[in-house]
């Protein structure tokens, strides 16, 4: 028992001296530890001020929000604005004029005329488009653009719906041109040498869409102006062959033309395509190798809204239709957006559509239905649609109104969508009173070609200058 006692008396002395000694160390530094000998280190000193810095002010608002009492004008006084409209001599003899105006709070009709003839609308039709995404998808969905496996030594690259697919390296501060055909080559090329496959032949399946790739309604010259491009499941920069021009020149075929750039970018990463580009579709249950995804439909929304581009919005109707269960071509996509509309509560009477864009031939809405749409946008009960405002052109200062509304007192307090063909004119959105009090407006002119465009678009600013600068007041 003596020598047990002896030898824990002994580990425990040999213990509390290997602390001690651990202790010493710690305390010197020599061993890591809590414990310092070192003098404690003074406070920081105060974190350095410029000269003469004072406090920021508290951030307001740029724009407070509209007041809710501010008083909507009286008709009588919006009427004579709009005869005044009818009989612009600047719209040309013959013109044809319909025009809706209503207190955006209330839906009050201030004043209109013609306002349920359905008549071309142009490019305010994207309206229809736009409200149908927004209100029936998901605002934060996108187009994926994939490559797959096929047989033997094939891959296909898969179009999605994407059509502003850049080059090269996508950039993520942009719409057109997010996601990159180059990363995508990138990244299925690693994955395909990891299998040792350097070598392989390129199919491209763009079977998402169906139907004619351009509408029987676009004049040849908007192909050839550049004011559109064949619809295609997949394209790059939209087809644009040519940069810096404000309408290039369009490719005929944008997925096989993507397909090729994209077999230069797979070339660059190491694997080599052999043989023709051509089409082919891809396997059921293909392995993925690799996927890009667009910009968020909210702002490929805002995108053709802002640029009006013709494009993107009947690719835009194609993925409402698809979300209906109906095909994605011209007929599905223009049945699609109108069908959607009216569940949201739009009155869609006498509505037709020859394509989502407004650029065919053939369309026909009312103001009634147009105004409705902008109103849809500006309600509370619809918070999915709200972006569209910020979407649209603001006069003065973005998109389609950038040049537009310059030298008015409604500069910035405009948004609207715009419309113009040869002999049609219009617009429609909102505009905020001198009083304070925002209201909603339409109007759709069309005149004799001969006329220009000039005159009938001057007429239509000059009346919302008036619009915003009305006291009406009875």
């Amino acid at each position: 028992m003596a020598t047990g006692a002896r030898v824990v008396g002994t580990t425990m002395l040999v213990l509390v001296l290997g602390v001690g000694g651990y202790v010493a160390a710690d305390a010197y530094d020599v061993a890591p530890g809590f414990v310092t000998l070192d003098p404690v280190p003074p406070d920081p000193a105060p974190f350095p001020t410029a000269p003469a810095a004072v406090a920021p002010p508290e951030a307001e608002p740029a724009l407070g929000p509209v007041a809710a009492d501010a008083p909507v004008p009286a008709s009588a006084p919006v009427e004579a604005l709009v005869a005044d409209l009818v009989a612009d001599e600047r719209l040309g003899e013959g013109s044809a004029v319909g025009v809706l105006v209503a207190d955006e709070l209330t839906g009050q009709v201030v004043a209109q005329h013609g306002a349920d003839v359905a008549r071309e609308p142009a490019s305010t039709a994207k309206l229809v488009t736009a409200v149908a995404a927004l209100g029936t998808l998901d605002p934060a969905s996108t187009f994926t653009t994939s490559v797959v496996r096929g047989p033997g030594n094939q891959v296909v690259l898969v179009g999605g719906g994407d059509m502003m697919l850049a080059p090269d390296e996508g950039d993520a501060s942009v719409v057109n041109g997010r996601a990159g055909l180059g990363d995508l080559a990138r990244a299925a090329a690693k994955q395909l040498r990891l299998v040792g496959l350097t070598e392989v032949t390129l199919r491209v399946d763009d079977t998402l869409y169906s139907g004619p790739r351009t509408s029987p309604g676009w004049d040849e010259d908007d192909l050839v102006l550049g004011y559109v491009a064949p619809v295609a499941p997949l394209a790059v920069r939209i087809a644009a062959t040519k940069e810096g021009v404000e309408y290039p020149p369009r490719s005929s075929d944008p997925a096989l033309s993507a397909a090729q750039v994209f077999a230069a970018r797979l070339a660059e990463a190491g694997v080599t395509v052999t043989g023709t580009v051509a089409r082919g579709g891809a396997p059921s249950g293909a392995t993925v190798l690799a996927t890009v995804s667009s910009a968020p439909l909210q702002d490929v929304v805002h995108f053709f809204l802002e640029s009006s581009d013709n494009t993107i919005t009947e690719v835009v109707s194609r993925a409402v239709a698809l979300d209906q269960g109906l095909p994605a071509s011209f007929d599905g996509g223009t049945q699609a957006v109108l069908r959607a509309v009216t569940r949201l509560g739009a009155d869609t009477t006498d509505a037709a559509l020859a394509d989502a864009s407004g650029l065919a031939e053939g369309s026909r809405l009312t103001p009634t239905t147009l105004l409705d749409l902008v109103q849809l946008v500006a309600d509370p009960a619809h918070p999915e649609l709200r972006s569209i405002a910020a979407g649209m052109p603001i006069g003065g200062l973005t998109g389609t109104l950038h040049d537009r509304y310059l030298t008015s007192d409604a500069r910035g307090l405009v948004r609207a969508k715009t419309g113009s063909l040869a002999g049609v004119k219009g617009l429609a959105g909102t505009v905020l009173t001198a009083q304070g009090r925002q209201l909603t407006f339409v109007v759709l002119v069309r005149h004799a070609k001969e006329t220009g465009p000039w005159g009938p678009r001057q007429a239509i600013d000059a009346f919302v200058t008036a619009l915003h600068g009305c006291g009406c007041q009875g």
